[in-house]
């Protein structure tokens, strides 16, 4: 915490001997109190942000501390927004406390992020100025940043001109300073990141694993709560590390795992972990990646990563997206791949190609206690929850809508969740057998199924799967039923639209060639998780987060040999293909030291 407060006030102070202008960005705080460091939509709103997550009860001051250089009177703007703008209370407000006075503007009440004026306050530049964000809600109030400026100025609203802005303000140079170069640069700790991980140092690389969150394992962590389904194939010595047991999804049990997980990376001596740092930019050159851009979300340090071999486990493909990787996304006609369902026709397999996936689940749950509790009224959520009435969620919690990106509008689809779930569970309260039911835990992230599909030598579809396909390259094994999930308001409009219901097809076990583990076009990028090559349908099977580790730790070990050969992914399958699988072969068990035998 000392060393963030140290580079904030470098950062303030930088700013304030060039202008009369401060920018204060949220989710550097000095303290947040019990507000979160939100940065799952960087991509689309400009920023990580700080998120009054109370679920209905306001949680406690966020605060900092700012040196001003110039004494005066201030105009303030913070960058906000209302989240279920309607002719209602806006749910997520909060007001901001500058030194002991509470400016009166009451804030997040505007529609869409953008910046609401708050007011004006004295600033004297020899005394620190105490700055404090007021929830009045505990219903998710959203602040990205405070501008304080002599001029009554509104700083810019479209994302590109306010990228600019702030990286002027910021005086911050187009490149990151500090240079970071690996063997392997794994960026997503999710299962099949962390597996990559682990294989690539088992063999002697040296790599940096990147991951946004302050824990890793993605959608099996203690903040998402996903149980880990499908089998270990070659690789359960490495995927026992990082695995959960079946805990019910949503369990809190699940902490229990995540140690255990953490504890197990951290172990490896070559394996630099940056958690808490998020990807932001890929470039390449002559069709290979040359280095991958990533900022800190709580200080906005910046580091470039390079290395000759990348994995992308990112789950949306990023890396391959900003790197100029082919991919794939919705569903393809029937006739693309010929995986025609007579049983379930178009829920199966499109006639025409459209933008349909699987969606994305928030996971929540209550607990009765020995007295009486209360929620507030919920207006806002009513409209999407009805008269549904809920006290816990699994999977089928699910949204996904054909006009909606599982990526671009990935915190509209979040929050239509969250007004499911408050709304389904006020609605419970008016029960009386629930008056001593209190709302425990809500997922504040997005659980994504299916977004982007990166295209590799070979495509996985349904039909490999439903014929058992053998390759002479089957690296990752799975007998789990290939299952694709529909929203239930397909079927019968009455039903809530955020409700899933899954398609389940029981056939043999089936296999993953390893040419789907690397990009087509991107010569030196591997990717591993949801977003590797394969088909919507293809997806069905492999998306669980044991066969991803499969194909991660499958990555690590193929980018373990493309050092030794100074050889690109295509070529471990064009000329080392044997020796890959021996390699694959011999790691499955622990060596016996040598004092031992």
């Amino acid at each position: 915490m000392k060393k963030l407060l140290i580079v904030t006030l470098l950062l303030f102070s930088s700013i304030s001997l060039f202008a009369q202008d401060v920018l204060v960005e949220a989710e550097s705080f000095d303290n947040p109190g019990g507000w979160l460091v939100d940065p799952q939509f960087v991509e689309q709103m400009g920023s990580p942000y700080l998120n009054a997550h109370g679920m209905g009860k306001p949680v406690k001051n966020a605060s900092t501390k700012v040196n001003f250089n110039k004494s005066g009177s201030y105009h303030i703007w913070v960058r906000t927004m209302n989240w279920v703008p309607g002719e209602w209370e806006a749910p997520g407000k909060f007001q901001l406390k500058v030194n002991e006075a509470v400016l009166d503007t009451v804030l997040g009440t505007r529609s869409g992020w953008g910046w609401q004026y708050a007011g004006e306050t004295k600033i004297n530049k020899k005394n620190e100025t105490h700055i404090e964000l007021v929830d009045l809600t505990g219903f998710n109030g959203r602040c990205d940043a405070i501008y304080f400026s002599t001029k009554k100025t509104t700083p810019p609203s479209s994302p590109k001109k306010l990228a600019a802005w702030r990286q002027e303000l910021a005086a911050e140079p187009n490149a990151p300073e500090e240079l970071k170069t690996y063997d392997l640069v794994v960026v997503g700790g999710g299962l099949a990141g962390c597996a990559a991980a682990i294989a690539g140092a088992e063999q002697g690389l040296k790599v940096a694993l990147i991951h946004d969150r302050p824990v890793l394992g993605g959608n099996a962590s203690e903040e998402i709560r996903v149980h880990t389904e499908g089998i270990y194939g070659n690789f359960e010595r490495i995927l026992k590390k990082i695995d959960t047991k079946h805990y019910p999804n949503g369990s809190a049990e699940s902490k229990l795992d995540q140690q255990k997980r953490d504890e197990n990376v951290k172990s490896y001596d070559n394996i630099d972990l940056f958690l808490n740092w998020r990807a932001y930019d890929a470039i390449s050159e002559e069709n290979s990646v040359k280095y991958v851009d990533a900022r800190q979300t709580f200080t906005g340090e910046r580091k470039r990563f390079t290395a000759p071999y990348f994995v992308d486990s990112t789950g949306d493909g990023w890396i391959g997206f900003w790197a100029g990787a082919e991919f794939s996304y919705g569903r393809e006609s029937v006739d693309t791949y010929g995986e025609y369902w007579e049983e379930h026709g178009e829920l199966w397999s499109p006639k025409e190609a459209d933008n349909a996936v699987m969606g994305s689940s928030v996971l929540w749950g209550s607990k009765d206690t020995d007295s009486p509790q209360s929620f507030p009224e919920v207006p806002w959520a009513m409209p999407v929850s009805k008269d549904y009435a809920e006290v816990n969620g699994e999977w089928q919690w699910e949204f996904s809508r054909n006009d909606l990106s599982q990526i671009d509008d990935a915190e509209e689809i979040r929050d239509h969740m969250l007004r499911a779930i408050y709304g389904s569970f006020s609605n419970a309260k008016k029960d009386e057998v629930n008056k001593n039911r209190k709302l425990e835990w809500v997922s504040y992230l997005v659980g994504k199924r299916e977004s982007r599909r990166l295209v590799g030598d070979h495509i996985f579809t349904f039909n490999d799967a439903k014929e058992g396909r053998e390759f002479p390259d089957g690296v990752v094994i799975e007998k789990r039923a290939v299952d694709v999930h529909y929203q239930t308001v397909l079927e019968d409009e009455k039903n809530p639209d955020f409700i899933s219901e899954a398609l389940f097809y029981r056939g043999p076990q089936y296999y993953i060639p390893y040419r789907s583990l690397y990009s087509k076009n991107i010569s030196n990028l591997f990717m591993a998780g949801r977003n590797f090559s394969c088909s919507h349908a293809g997806l069905g099977g492999p998306r669980v987060m044991l066969t991803t580790g499969q194909m991660g730790a499958a990555v690590g070990y193929a980018a373990s040999l493309c050092k030794k050969y100074e050889v690109m992914p295509r070529e471990i399958y064009t000329g080392y293909l044997q020796e890959y699988l021996d390699l694959i072969e011999e790691q499955k068990y622990e060596k016996i030291p040598t004092s031992k035998k």
